[in-house]
């Protein structure tokens, strides 16, 4: 990790789009901490006040939020907070059905509403459910997954409505300042110039946005935008998706939305290569 790291670095100092032989007089670590305001520029390092680095290494995740924050709020407005139990809001019969089940299964003393649990049972519920569902809950946990992925999909539809456009950037954390991207992949090196809204419509325009769910472990959103670049009217392709999973094992923590991107950075329209 280190010798990538370094060797990102000289990339950067290299690079005409960043430093161009500059040595810098700052460097600042701004990860990991919550930024104060309505950020999307996923910062980790700060040089010379201006040039500001995501440092990415070996990681497809691009979001990281509550369902509410993602599929209603549109990822605007902050942060977001945590909230209520997502699953059951968006599926309350299977959720509350495949409760009952593992109850019954892992101590049917705890209570018979899953909202009366309190955290050192929610604990004890998330521990006793490591691994693999009891073989009596698959078919409800699947029930859950089915109906939870149709629903959230449906209300991120809903919300989007005509913001396409700006949910996409959202996902692909394209900001209003402009910002780097260092880091490694499984196919190599990532160093990356992330375009802002403005740069990013001066050279593609956003022909749909798509939202599917998708069968899986767990609740999944697929999403897929189509792009033009205006130039040459090439056809671009940009695919992620949405994983929804208890936070801190079953049953304890809320629901969290995981956004990952599926298509390699490099092809991504607005990530333009560091030269």
């Amino acid at each position: 990790m280190f010798t990538a790291s370094f060797m990102n670095g000289r990339a950067f100092l290299d690079a005409d789009d960043a430093l161009r032989g500059r040595v810098p007089r700052l460097i600042e670590w701004k990860g990991a901490h919550r930024a104060p305001g309505d950020e999307v520029v996923p910062a980790d390092l700060r040089v010379d006040h201006v040039y500001l680095i995501s440092c990415k290494y070996l990681s497809r995740i691009v979001v990281n939020a509550s369902p509410h924050h993602l599929f209603d709020r549109l990822l605007a407005g902050g942060h977001g907070r945590r909230g209520s139990d997502w699953f059951r809001e968006v599926a309350p019969s299977e959720h509350d059905e495949l409760y009952a089940t593992v109850r019954g299964v892992v101590d049917p003393q705890l209570p018979h509403d899953v909202t009366a649990l309190n955290a050192q049972q929610r604990h004890v519920l998330a521990h006793a459910l490591r691994g693999e569902w009891p073989e009596v809950a698959v078919e409800a946990y699947r029930a859950l997954v089915t109906r939870s992925a149709e629903e959230s999909a449906r209300r991120w539809r809903v919300a989007i409505d005509q913001n396409a456009e700006a949910m996409m950037w959202r996902l692909l954390r394209v900001g209003s300042a402009p910002y780097f991207v260092l880091g490694a992949s499984s196919r190599g090196f990532v160093r990356l110039r992330i375009a802002t809204p403005w740069d990013w419509r001066q050279v593609f325009e956003l022909r749909s946005f798509e939202i599917e769910p998708r069968p899986g472990g767990q609740p999944i959103v697929a999403w897929h935008a189509d792009v033009r670049r205006r130039d040459d009217r090439a056809e671009l392709g940009i695919d992620g998706h949405v994983e929804v999973r208890w936070s801190h094992g079953r049953f304890c923590g809320p629901p969290e939305a995981k956004v990952y991107l599926d298509t390699p950075p490099a092809d991504v329209p607005g990530y333009f290569p560091l030269y």
